[in-house]
């Protein structure tokens, strides 16, 4: 059975030597003392290693079975669920007015990597219910709070979030489900949701469904589309629960990988809902739920490869295979292990320099998060709109990447299911599709958000990063191996923005065609400010005395390789950018 060991010393050299969380002044950081994130991290990790992650194959193998209207979920969900909510997990960063611990959402994503490494199919039960929770919390009426609030907080009650039906998805201004209504304040809403994650399960007493559709006579288009809260069982005036809605789950979805969730068919046969914030505003309160869950979609393309590496790292160091070019290192055994061969190292490099990248890059961005729920910064949250698309593609473009390199160092054994590297590939492989697949948050940020508030977001990351180059030049131990390949690497993703500024208006298709290299481009770029920061962190620490040595230079070590390795791939995709439309757009239609 696979292993996992949750990345907890990581974890907090991220926090602490690199963003030195405790010392900024967004609200409740003060709190973040290393004690006391030490020993919220240890105990998360406890409960990765030993609740979920024994879980995660027996999800995989059983899935999830409709009987008679209701999902059975695999054997041991339901008790390590239950783990979940006693401990308060659920509610970590929820507002203490409706029974959360109040905590920053930093320490929330850095939990919620370990929980999702360690069984991303069972932690997206939480995961959906926080998202539904953080859309009712910032578009819901008081009196919606009051009643659904608190019983998600503690995942009494689970929550989803319904946008796609069978013949639009990322197009919503062709979805036909309708609320008309009822003169009372509530609304009859009836349609067909499909790819419904958590829509039907047998883990909480209630299931609030968060549903996009249309008020009739409303404008045409997304503008025209409202929120409503649709409760599998209605809600009593004492909080109680009433009878079941009419709504039902048709038919559990058979998918590729995540089988411990159970994707759902969703009928709405004139359910009751609740409008969620104002009529026809409903795209907006629920890109509060999207955004959040495009953070998590990013961290879980890394989180699961992190869980391949770990485990293939065991393989290499364990399997046999060939003598080492330069000499024997095993003159005991019939053979060299794995590791000792140049092409492997090189393959656990990448997988190593892009975990512990994208994990400072995302607790980074919950960073931004926390400054601009907390601390109200506009720039934060300009910052953090900019960036969510490079998380969300970025992240799960690579993670699944890894998660195939970490199963072709099993060879043959990579392909068979007993050793589990299957699984974390086929899992990783939805990061990629669900909450707007790659190429959408491509178009997203090239289309959208490069010139958003005039550029004002964009040209703040590039002063970011020159401001730390500048700040940092003087390092001659950080200067060649990490301020360089930095410099040069922005260089070409501010090329690459003007290639769009001086040929996207006049041909859009020029842009368009270069926004996945431009979305891979931003996120090399990030990745390497992160590993400049976590070098110059790790140095630091030598300096002075660090317990650790062998983990610091470690760090380093990694960074280089990524500075080496990766971050010149930025070179490519401008090449490719520059190319322009012509390469993409010249072939006939009736070639294809």
């Amino acid at each position: 059975m696979p292993i996992y060991n949750p990345p907890t010393k990581d974890l907090h050299f991220v926090l602490h030597d690199t963003l030195k969380v405790s010392e900024k002044s967004t609200p409740g950081y003060d709190e973040l003392d290393a004690d006391f994130t030490s020993a919220i991290l240890e105990e998360a990790g406890k409960i990765a290693r030993d609740v979920l992650a024994p879980l995660n194959v027996v999800g995989d193998t059983e899935g999830c079975h409709l009987e008679n209207g209701v999902v059975r979920t695999p054997k041991g969900f339901k008790d390590a669920f239950d783990t979940l909510r006693e401990g308060g997990w659920t509610g970590l960063d929820c507002d203490p007015e409706f029974g959360g611990q109040g905590m920053p959402y930093v320490l929330q994503t850095a939990v919620g990597e370990m929980h999702s490494g360690a069984n991303m199919a069972l932690n997206m039960y939480p995961g959906l219910t926080h998202g539904a929770y953080s859309a009712i919390h910032a578009h819901g009426s008081q009196a919606l709070k009051e009643i659904y609030l608190p019983k998600m907080v503690t995942c009494e009650w689970t929550g989803t979030m319904n946008l796609t039906e069978p013949h639009c998805g990322t197009d919503l201004g062709l979805l036909r489900t309708k609320a008309e209504p009822q003169g009372d304040g509530s609304y009859k809403v009836t349609g067909q949701k499909i790819f419904i994650s958590a829509g039907e399960h047998d883990m909480a007493e209630n299931i609030i469904h968060l549903v996009l559709a249309k008020i009739p006579g409303g404008p045409e288009g997304v503008k025209g589309i409202s929120l409503f809260i649709v409760p599998k069982f209605l809600v009593n005036d004492d909080g109680s629960l009433g009878q079941r809605n009419a709504l039902s789950c048709g038919k559990i979805e058979e998918k590729m990988g995540i089988h411990g969730n159970s994707t759902c068919v969703m009928n709405y046969d004139g359910a009751t809902g609740y409008l969620v914030g104002d009529e026809h505003k409903g795209l907006r309160a629920m890109f509060t739920m999207m955004n959040e869950a495009r953070i998590g979609v990013g961290l879980q393309g890394y989180a699961q490869a992190e869980a391949a590496y770990q485990n293939a790292v065991v393989y290499a160091k364990d399997r046999l295979q060939g003598r080492d070019v330069t000499g024997t290192k095993n003159p005991d055994g019939p053979a060299d292990p794995l590791l000792v061969h140049p092409d492997v190292r090189r393959s656990l490099m990448d997988q190593k320099s892009f975990v512990e990248g994208a994990r400072a890059f995302v607790l980074w961005s919950a960073t931004l998060i926390d400054a601009h729920v907390r601390g109200e910064d506009e720039d934060a949250h300009g910052l953090i709109s900019l960036m969510t698309p490079v998380v969300k593609g970025f992240l799960t473009d690579k993670g699944f990447e890894m998660s195939v390199q970490a199963q072709q160092l099993y060879g043959g054994h990579g392909y068979i299911e007993e050793w589990g590297m299957s699984q974390f590939t086929r899992d990783a492989r939805i990061a990629m599709i669900y909450e707007g697949a790659n190429g959408v948050q491509a178009l997203d940020l090239v289309g959208r958000k490069l010139a958003q508030d005039g550029g004002k977001h964009v040209m703040a990351f590039f002063d970011l990063v020159k401001t730390f180059i500048k700040e940092n030049d003087g390092n001659e131990a950080l200067k060649t191996g990490f301020l360089e390949p930095l410099k040069a690497a922005s260089k070409d993703l501010q090329a690459a923005g003007m290639f769009f500024m001086q040929n996207g208006m006049k041909n859009p298709n020029a842009a368009l065609s270069g926004s996945t290299d431009f979305m891979h481009l931003f996120g090399h770029v990030c990745l390497g400010l992160m590993w400049a920061q976590m070098a110059k962190a790790a140095m630091e620490a030598l300096d002075a005395g660090a317990e650790d040595r062998d983990f610091m230079d470690a760090k380093i070590a990694t960074g280089r390789y990524y500075m080496a390795r990766q971050l010149p791939a930025t070179t490519m995709h401008l090449a490719r950018i520059n190319s322009g439309a012509d390469p993409v757009m010249a072939l006939a239609d009736e070639a294809f």
